[in-house]
């Protein structure tokens, strides 16, 4: 990969990154504001910004409430910014009001593989050992001889135990196609809390990676009672080069600095956008190259195999609790395939790919590919969120 240094960025605006219905929609947004000295929750209201940080602390307080849509909509709020402003902000820049992701003291969890196409392209992750250069080769041997058992197979179901057994039988049996089809969905902790990156930031991915992509994925926000309060837009950056080496190596390919991007916004649900809406949401991916390459993609949740409340069932319960609730990625259908650098070898960033992710009831969550060791260092933690609204009264 090139450098990203000195590639010129997205440019943002309101009416790119809201949503189709924005005027219909309870908005909440994170703002860093210097002014204040910290981070604020705020509700968008059209092209303003509006801070709520006296009424609500942080995002996991709001969502505790159950008349938070009406909070974000009506409630007397504090400074407000105009939102071109914050998306026009150059990011990493601390003395600049800027957007940040939308969630807080939430822990980011991720569910993998629970789309069938997604799903054989960890097989042949896992089969390739990571080599991209084997990726053609595999990916036509285990299409052939896996793809059409897997089509309507409900996960856990007793036709999922036969498919197993057959596949067994011819030695296909892969720990991703458990998790795929068997009784138990894969759920990980994707990024620290506070580390997530929203729109306009650098996302990044390691140097030593020459196989990986972003993943457009829908992202559920619970509160700690297990309900789904909102949702909004993540990028689940995937090296598949590394996890295809090792599922044990997870985290190296997962969680690294500014490799979990989430937003714009928080769209709370309300009698508008419920959990059905959640359901049908349709995800449109557009990666722009430097060199004028063009990738697209979609995803619609409506193929998922597994329901998005049944993930949440599987994370959070009897057996796990998250007091400050949980931010939960829904899993991506999208496995770009494209080749890019070499035939046979498929889809890799480059250094200042332009990356959108969008859906017309949640808008656009945009960031730009640098290595992860050059986008900006997080430096501010739980701590740090504490002295902040410490500082300023707020605790």
């Amino acid at each position: 990969m090139e450098s990203a240094a000195a590639r010129p960025r997205p440019v943002l605006t309101a009416g790119t990154v809201l949503p189709e219905d924005a005027g219909r929609a309870a908005l909440v947004a994170r703002v860093h504001d210097p002014e204040a000295g910290g981070p604020c929750v705020a509700a968008v209201r059209g092209e303003r910004v509006v801070d709520l940080t006296a009424v609500a602390p942080t995002v996991s307080d709001l969502l505790e409430r159950d008349d938070a849509a009406e909070v974000v909509r009506e409630a007397d709020g504090g400074r407000a910014w105009r939102l071109d402003d914050l998306l026009g902000a150059p990011p990493g820049q601390g003395d600049v009001p800027h957007l940040l992701a939308p969630v807080d003291l939430q822990v980011v969890k991720a569910a993998g593989v629970t789309f069938a196409r997604s799903l054989l392209e960890r097989v042949i992750e896992e089969r390739t050992g990571g080599d991209p250069a084997q990726a053609a080769r595999v990916r036509e041997r285990v299409v052939r001889l896996v793809g059409g058992r897997l089509d309507g197979i409900r996960p856990g179901s007793p036709e999922a135990a036969k498919a197993k057994e057959l596949l067994l039988a011819e030695g296909l049996w892969s720990q991703y196609l458990e998790v795929g089809i068997g009784p138990d969905p894969e759920v990980f902790t994707k990024a620290p809390v506070l580390s997530a990156v929203g729109t306009g930031a650098d996302i990044g991915v390691l140097r030593a990676s020459v196989w990986n992509n972003p993943e457009p994925e829908a992202v559920l926000v619970v509160d700690s009672r297990g309900r789904v309060r909102g949702a909004t837009l993540g990028n689940d950056v995937n090296l598949r080069d590394v996890e295809g080496r090792s599922a044990l190596l997870l985290s190296r390919a997962k969680d690294n600095n500014a490799s979990c991007a989430i937003g714009p916004f928080v769209r709370l649900l309300d009698d508008g956008f419920g959990i059905d809406a959640v359901r049908g949401l349709d995800i449109d991916l557009r990666v722009e190259g430097p060199d004028g390459y063009v990738l697209r993609g979609s995803s619609s949740l409506r193929e998922i195999s597994r329901d998005v409340l049944d993930l949440v069932s599987a994370t959070y319960g009897a057996h796990h609790q998250y007091p400050d609730g949980f931010a939960l990625f829904t899993g991506t259908l999208f496995a770009p395939t494209e080749d890019r650098r070499a035939p046979g070898e498929g889809f890799t960033h480059e250094y200042g790919d332009t990356v959108r992710i969008s859906s017309p009831r949640l808008g656009a969550l945009v960031n730009m590919v640098v290595p992860s060791e050059e986008a900006p260092p997080w430096t501010s933690g739980v701590g740090a969120l504490m002295r902040s609204l410490a500082r300023r009264g707020l605790l």
